[in-house]
């Protein structure tokens, strides 16, 4: 990574010190979030932290990097937050996308993933049936998650067949997955 991305780097990570929150992260941390490092921002304040990077990097390949290099992170919850924010949605690819919905760790992740970035891809319907097929739980919360995006949007319609899928994978779903599918049920009335 050139000189210029680590300093990119290094003036995010202040930028999470500076709205840094005790309260939320000690909410985060009771509630056994998967990460490390957790500064407690608001993904408002992400998301002013990552629009103002995004002004003044006018280069999109630099936006790329800066964006799987933050994902790479996967100690820093702020990290994986702002990741999909940075990453411009016409460089996305579908394989990219599967590699990140594989290496979720939270429904917080997913649930930003999604409606940051994968909702906005080209091929994010087929995104869904592949997600929504896997047998790891983090997963198939991402391709769900997804698809209440999708059809939020108008992307995908509330067929028949898929309101099948829902329902059996509603009866044996638990915690968040089964509140999500509750809701996507809802969505088909």
């Amino acid at each position: 990574m050139d000189t210029k991305n680590q300093e990119i780097l290094r003036d995010i990570r202040k930028e999470f010190f500076a709205f840094r929150n005790g309260i939320i992260t000690d909410k985060l941390r009771k509630a056994n979030d998967p990460h490390p490092v957790i500064m407690g921002c608001l993904l408002t304040d992400i998301v002013t932290i990552t629009r103002g990077m995004k002004d003044s990097i006018a280069d999109d390949d630099r936006l790329v990097a800066m964006a799987e290099e933050l994902w790479s992170d996967t100690n820093s919850r702020e990290c994986r937050l702002a990741a999909p924010m940075l990453y411009p949605v016409e460089r996305m690819t579908p394989e990219t996308a599967l590699q990140w919905c594989q290496s979720v760790e939270s429904t917080e992740v997913a649930d930003n993933l999604c409606h940051k970035l994968l909702r906005y891809i080209d091929g994010s319907d087929e995104l869904v049936r592949l997600l929504i097929s896997d047998a790891k739980p983090l997963v198939k919360y991402t391709g769900y998650r997804l698809l209440l995006n999708l059809l939020l949007l108008d992307k995908m319609q509330p067929t028949a067949q898929l309101q099948i899928i829902i329902s059996n994978e509603a009866q044996q779903a638990h915690g968040a997955l089964a509140a999500l599918l509750q809701d996507l049920l809802e969505e088909f009335q």
